[in-house]
């Protein structure tokens, strides 16, 4: 996880937890393991295990590409931006109330960015009668860091 508090600017990698790539080093040596019970040690095997080994980092690295920020009066979530002065009210979505949040009071037309592993959330309601996005969902590790660069942030209540 990278996060950047330079000036008043704010930036999160989203990566996979650690004991992801752990886990993912188990299943790589399971199948190799499979590959090698299968083949006899025959001399194709390392160009397998190579291309397994590959495989599985290229996934969980692919996984955790996705970054969070706000810089330059915008907030980012990946390759979308939103500029601030659009955001009327902005708070935190704890872990208790995440499955909530994206469950049956989701609205559809929302734009939600999302990682699975990442427990917290803020939300970011819009203030734009041209878009018809009421608001943003983004996983972010530190909720109150990036709130704190968003000016409109809030407490929704």
């Amino acid at each position: 996880m990278k996060t950047s508090n330079a000036g008043t600017g704010y930036f999160e990698r989203l990566t996979v937890p650690w004991y992801w790539w752990l886990a993912g080093a188990v299943v790589a040596g399971l199948i190799c393991f499979e590959i090698t019970l299968a083949a006899n040690w025959a001399t194709w095997m390392i160009g397998a295990f190579v291309i397994v080994i590959a495989v599985i980092a290229v996934l969980l690295w692919s996984m955790g590409r996705g970054s969070v920020g706000v810089r330059d009066g915008e907030l980012w979530a990946g390759n979308a931006h939103l500029p601030l002065e659009l955001v009327s009210r902005a708070a935190a979505v704890p872990a208790e109330a995440k499955s909530t949040a994206l469950g049956r009071q989701l609205d559809p037309a929302a734009f939600v960015y999302h990682r699975g592993w990442i427990k917290t959330m803020i939300v970011v309601v819009l203030d734009d009668p041209d878009d018809p996005t009421p608001y943003w969902m983004i996983s972010t590790r530190r909720p109150e860091e990036m709130l704190a660069r968003i000016p409109a942030a809030t407490t929704l209540g």
